[in-house]
């Protein structure tokens, strides 16, 4: 494992709305929208002059996935041409009106009207999204176009100028499921895809936090980023009374094109079982493998730097990783000073991803965003991945409408041109609680501040980090203990001048504080419990940058 920082500065922005109207969140997925921006340039979805919309060609065919995967491999021999819709009331819509416009639920495709346990519910054009999205559904093998139009939608006070009565639509700009996840009587929203190849999905009690896409192309690196998108979707009808569905996806980009199947199972855990198959145009500099990309605003550890009434604001808190060997990490997430990026070397993990693990209200104190009930989401590859890397990459934010937080595997062989790439792996969306996985203790805070005595003045710069274990064996044992348990831990580009292990009074929870003095800009730390021959916690990690 090794991590270094990037001296960059580039940022993801986001906004998000709920299923009725724009807020502060801003729009993406679930009635969202997406805007990601870097320093050598911004992702939009407007289209240039001389780009035409084309109409959907499957009606009535035949249907599989080996078939689109013969049909993306074959378009990797054309150069990439995205479409988008020209003299068209769609191009007149702007942030105002697109926050106005809904999906009309009584017009929703499958659901109650075909005895079916999902609804799609399509996204409306405009703004943001000038490029058409194609949608088709696949029933007994076959295939006919999902056609909407300006009767599909509501519109709501000014817009309703804007848009022309009865109209057909050449394409939506995504779509969004719904299942009686949470209640047998109530079709919540599942999962939505929307925004190049975005894509969200929750659990049980769940409410909307990271994202994940399809592919991440050049993403924090020292080539211009590139946003593969999925330009059609082909959607299964599900059977009656059945909780499984299943998509397929086209993706393109000027670097790339793929064909995707997404197997959805909601329940607790919702499960997508993803497979794909990647066709190269061009080499890629670094690719990007089943990325999350979240927000971490701040926490237990740098709370000092905002001023607010909340004790933290974050979709997620840290990056878990199960290694091959079935050793655990944690990697407390950061926001950091400067753009920020570790690399985790692996051969092919056993699981990882981006963990929402405090879901206490109090930690949070926020009763509309309830970051309490953020999902967490993790990647479990199937198959060999081989050799790679899990990365990293945090990016500085003062507020909470950016993400700002990035984590995907890059294989060890870049991918070239002329060149194919066959990926499974299994994501999981819930709670996810650690504790569930009880062979070692996990890590339940991560805490930092002023080195030294507290009270006292602190003479030599150091700083104190504060981490709290529980879970596992350590749970049970008792204060004296403590002598037969090791800590280990060690720095990199500092010098730890104290350490100390204890059991906190009164609970089940085991406190390491550490006293660090750093000597370089770039520090990592990384710290476990071991006792009676084993590995009793898992590997706490940080990297800390000192400010320049």
């Amino acid at each position: 494992m090794f991590a270094t920082a990037w001296n960059q500065n580039w940022t993801l922005s986001r906004m998000r709305t709920d299923p009725i109207h724009l807020t502060r969140r801003g729009v993406l997925l679930s009635s969202s929208a997406l805007m990601l921006m870097t320093a050598g340039g911004a992702l939009s979805q407007e289209a240039t002059a001389d780009e035409t919309a084309e109409p959907p060609e499957d009606d009535g065919g035949a249907f599989s996935f080996e078939r689109l995967v013969e049909e993306m491999r074959a378009g990797a021999q054309r150069a990439d041409e995205p479409h988008a819709v020209e003299n068209s009331f769609l191009n007149d819509l702007n942030y105002d009106d697109y926050r106005l416009i809904r999906f009309d639920p009584e017009r929703s495709r499958f659901g109650a009207i075909d005895h079916t346990r999902f609804e799609l519910h399509a996204f409306h054009m405009g703004w943001l999204f000038n490029r058409p999205v194609h949608l088709f559904e696949v029933a007994n093998g076959r295939v006919r176009p999902m056609e909407f139009d300006t009767d599909d939608f509501i519109y709501d006070r000014t817009v309703r100028e804007k848009v022309p009565e009865h109209t057909a639509l050449p394409g939506v700009a995504g779509f969004r499921l719904h299942n009686p996840i949470n209640r047998p009587d109530i079709m919540d929203e599942l999962i939505a895809f929307q925004g190049a190849s975005y894509f969200r999905a929750l659990g049980r009690g769940s409410t909307y936090g990271l994202s994940a896409r399809g592919l991440a192309v050049n993403t924090g690196s020292d080539v211009k980023e590139e946003f593969p998108r999925f330009t059609r979707f082909w959607i299964s009808r599900p059977d009656p009374g059945s909780d499984v569905i299943t998509v397929w996806a086209a993706l393109e980009s000027p670097s790339l094109t793929g064909a995707y199947e997404f197997v959805i199972s909601p329940g607790r855990d919702t499960t997508m079982d993803v497979r794909a198959r990647l066709f190269f145009r061009r080499d890629i500099a670094q690719l990007g493998v089943a990325p999350l990309t979240s927000m971490f605003l701040y926490g237990d550890r740098n709370r000092a730097k905002f001023d607010d009434f909340r004790p933290a604001v974050h979709d997620s808190e840290g990056l878990a990783i199960v290694r091959a060997d079935g050793h655990r990490v944690w990697r407390p997430l950061s926001n950091p000073p400067r753009l920020a990026s570790s690399f985790f070397k692996e051969d092919t993990p056993r699981s990882f991803g981006l963990c929402q693990r405090n879901r206490d209200f109090d930690h949070y104190q926020d009763a509309a965003a309830v970051y309490e009930r953020r999902p967490s989401c993790m990647v479990e590859p199937i198959g060999d991945w081989g050799r790679g890397s899990i990365r990293l990459v945090e990016i500085p934010s003062d507020l909470e409408i950016n993400d700002n937080i990035v984590a995907f595997w890059v294989p060890a062989q870049p991918a070239r041109a002329g060149e194919e790439m066959t990926l499974q792996y299994r994501l999981h969306w819930g709670d996810l609680p650690p504790e569930e996985n009880g062979d070692l203790a996990y890590v339940v805070a991560s805490r930092a501040g002023v080195g030294g005595v507290s009270g006292v003045e602190n003479q030599d710069g150091s700083r104190k980090f504060v981490v709290d274990f529980s879970g596992g064996p350590l749970e049970h044992l008792p204060a004296e203990a403590v002598e037969d348990l090791t800590v280990v831990a060690s720095a990199v580009g500092a010098r730890i001048t104290s350490q100390v292990l204890h059991r906190i009074a009164g609970n089940n929870m085991w406190r390491l504080v550490l006293d660090v003095i750093g000597e370089g800009e770039v520090i990592e730390l990384s710290a476990h419990v071991e006792g009676y021959g084993q590995k009793l916690t898992e590997t706490w990690l940080f990297q800390w940058l000192t400010e320049q």
